[in-house]
């Protein structure tokens, strides 16, 4: 008998995660969420495989040796329509069409330039003396402007923007929402890691930390993923008070394993008032 070769490394870790995060999202699912009569005692939570694979007209042994990792070859189709049964979100639709080694479909909706100009131009009005910097794939920081330095307390020789939020507890305290920052920071960590599957640097960031914080394991085995992580922050300063900012995340034109992290004080607040006192007055961790 010939012996049969062993699929790549990179192959196995891929199916791995697929059979992770499927198992993930389908148990986050209550039957009652898709119409479904829960009349008995059921052993696990969410929704059973049979139940995903009738949702998405699939066969139960087609969907079975999905979630189970196996080599197989599936259509964009079929994931298409396990992606509508278990309702994910589009970061999640993304990395989950990834994982089965297609590429996403292109956003159709959430990305048009009307809707996005009142924060450009904050963007652009707001830079002199708002933080900046820039990280590469792993969320390590490559290059950060002078008040960013300051308001984060970040080195430009490579701080790591993830590992600095589980590691010090210093860092978590400047965040009076230090839950949801972590639970995006993870999410979006895991998302970035799909964009590289064969990068096994992002399998031993995530041993590492899993081995420092027991918080970061915990958010790492919920699978759950997002895209660039923009929006309000707000950062806690014990002198200053709590300052408000709009956080814009973008890729580096040219370069885009890199992301563009704008922080932009919002309107009204002392800290757009006053934006050159905070150059110097905050310490915390990029996040």
């Amino acid at each position: 008998m010939q012996a049969t070769a062993s699929p790549p490394v990179s192959g196995l870790l891929r199916r791995a995660r697929l059979r992770h995060f499927l198992r993930a999202r389908r148990e986050r699912i209550t039957p009652e969420e898709v119409g479904l009569v829960n009349v008995e005692r059921r052993r696990t939570p969410g929704l059973r495989r049979e139940e995903v694979a009738a949702l998405a007209g699939v066969g139960v042994s087609w969907y079975t040796w999905l979630e189970q990792g196996r080599d197989i070859n599936v259509s964009e189709g079929i994931v298409n329509a396990v992606s509508n049964a278990l309702r994910l979100e589009e970061c999640e639709r993304t990395y989950f069409y990834r994982l089965a080694g297609h590429n996403p479909p292109p956003r159709t909706e959430g990305h048009r330039w009307d809707s996005a100009y009142a924060r450009m131009h904050a963007l652009v009005e707001g830079w002199s003396f708002n933080p900046a910097y820039i990280t590469d794939r792993y969320g390590r920081i490559e290059l950060a402007s002078r008040s960013a330095r300051s308001l984060f307390r970040i080195d430009t020789r490579g701080d790591n923007c993830v590992e600095k939020f589980f590691t010090e507890p210093s860092t978590r305290e400047k965040y009076p929402d230090a839950d949801e920052v972590g639970r995006g920071l993870v999410a979006q960590f895991r998302a970035q890691s799909a964009r590289f599957p064969e990068d096994p640097e992002f399998g031993r960031m995530a041993e590492r930390l899993c081995g420092w914080s027991p918080r970061f394991a915990a958010l790492w085995d919920c699978h759950e993923v997002v895209g660039p992580n923009q929006g309000i922050r707000k950062i806690a300063h014990p002198q200053a008070g709590v300052r408000v900012y709009d956080r814009v995340v973008m890729r580096v034109p040219d370069c885009p394993e890199s992301l563009l992290t704008l922080y932009i004080a919002q309107p009204g607040t002392d800290s757009a008032e006053r934006p050159r006192e905070l150059v110097g007055a905050h310490a915390g961790a990029a996040g």
